[in-house]
């Protein structure tokens, strides 16, 4: 990003906090007094102009003060991000002294998820350490009288099969239909819009077996997920409409996973805060996500997040879940 002049640099990380503590747009005179700015209102009035065509800050009405748009808040995750709170060190000290003394491991993570919630106000999750799983690499198709046997080797070398019912007619299309899913994975993923006609049937047995196993996938790793502070987050004034927290509510009930992030080339480009529309899910472009990993002795590699509004106190939050991330790693080694 563009580095800001000083004056709006103070302008907008005085207009960040003043919106995380009090949720209300915010004038020139607001912020000179209440952060003793050394500038006349007049001046920062014309900062806060500038920021504005800049698109960092937003006037939420005509008369009303400003607000920080998404934009704004990366530029000030970015450049502008204070040393973490009081907050932040309360955590960090009571990780200090944790043991393995946790009948189970899903003690200790849920533990972890009910401290980072009740100290940040926020929706917390962790997710169980596990094994990444890569996208689908070969299959082979073997059939057996009226079952279909379908081995799976995913991207990891990790392998999985599937046992399905086939139509006695579509025995005959096996050996073309596994010609033309080994052709389409060497291309990346299996487009079925390209599927032969001649290969409905079986394709059409294929198909459902391949999107039942991903959904039994996804089930297991939704239960691998520790959430809290949900209560927390529905009293934050951003989410008192119930048309913009549902979408909210069916993804931690149903997806908890698809909270977080794993491409580590955007985590790192981003630093592991994702604001607004950053996030590829609709029901998370009203909400910032900052999460950190965590790895166990065996190479098992697990997330811990806080998701809430974009009004964030990002600073303490992003050294709440590392550090509970970096304590995960110390215990579990």
């Amino acid at each position: 990003m563009q580095p800001l002049p000083r004056r709006q640099q103070e302008v907008l990380q005085a207009t960040v906090r003043h919106y995380v503590d009090t949720t209300e747009p915010v004038g020139s005179g607001t912020l000179v007094r209440r952060f003793g700015l050394q500038a006349s209102p007049a001046t920062v009035r014309s900062a806060m102009g500038a920021l504005e065509q800049r698109g960092l800050l937003l006037q939420p009405h005509t008369s009303a003060g400003r607000v920080p748009s998404p934009l704004g808040y990366r530029h000030y995750v970015n450049c502008l991000l204070p040393a973490p709170g009081a907050t932040a060190a309360q955590l960090q000290g009571e990780l200090m002294g944790l043991s393995l003394q946790w009948a189970a491991l899903d003690d200790l993570l849920l533990h972890l998820a009910r401290r980072l919630a009740d100290l940040t106000g926020l929706l917390s999750l962790i997710t169980r350490p596990q094994r990444s799983q890569g996208g689908l690499r070969a299959l082979r198709l073997v059939p057996s009288g009226e079952r279909l046997l379908v081995l799976l080797v995913d991207d990891g070398a990790g392998a999985s099969n599937l046992n399905l019912r086939l139509p006695p007619a579509a025995t005959a299309e096996l050996g073309a239909l596994e010609r033309w899913a080994s052709d389409q994975l060497e291309r990346g993923v299996l487009d079925w819009s390209n599927l032969p006609p001649q290969l409905r049937l079986s394709g059409a047995v294929l198909r459902q077996g391949l999107d039942s196993h991903a959904l039994a996938r996804r089930a297991v790793q939704a239960d691998r997920a520790m959430a809290m502070g949900l209560g927390g987050l529905l009293s934050q004034p951003e989410f008192q409409r119930s048309d913009s927290v549902r979408p909210l509510l069916q993804l931690v009930e149903q997806q908890p996973q698809a909270l977080l992030r794993s491409d580590r080339a955007e985590d790192a480009a981003l630093g592991g805060i994702w604001i607004g529309q950053e996030h590829p899910n609709p029901a998370l472009h009203h909400c910032a996500v900052v999460q950190a990993r965590y790895r166990s002795g065996d190479g098992s590699e697990g997330q811990v997040a806080l998701v809430g509004p974009m009004r964030m106190a990002y600073a303490t939050a992003r050294a709440a879940v590392q550090a509970v991330a970096q304590s995960l790693e110390r215990l579990l080694s």
